[in-house]
């Protein structure tokens, strides 16, 4: 789905900025150009980032110390 129209962004390019190292809107936006015209993706493009972050967290193993 288009997120940016302006720059013509996908919640795919977005969530592949993440995956690739981008941790917030203004890594994705300084690595796509997202949210950088009118602005109104904003909100959006950054609940996808936060939701890819947490997906992320969530499918990391668990390092536990044994005593």
């Amino acid at each position: 789905m288009y997120v940016c129209v302006c720059k013509g962004i996908t919640d795919s390019q977005i969530r592949n900025a993440v995956n690739e190292g981008a941790e917030s809107l203004r890594a994705v936006r300084d690595t796509l150009g997202v949210a950088t015209q009118c602005g109104k993706c904003s909100c959006l493009a950054r609940e996808i980032v936060r939701e890819t972050l947490e997906s992320q967290s969530l499918n990391e193993p668990a390092f536990y110390a044994v005593a």
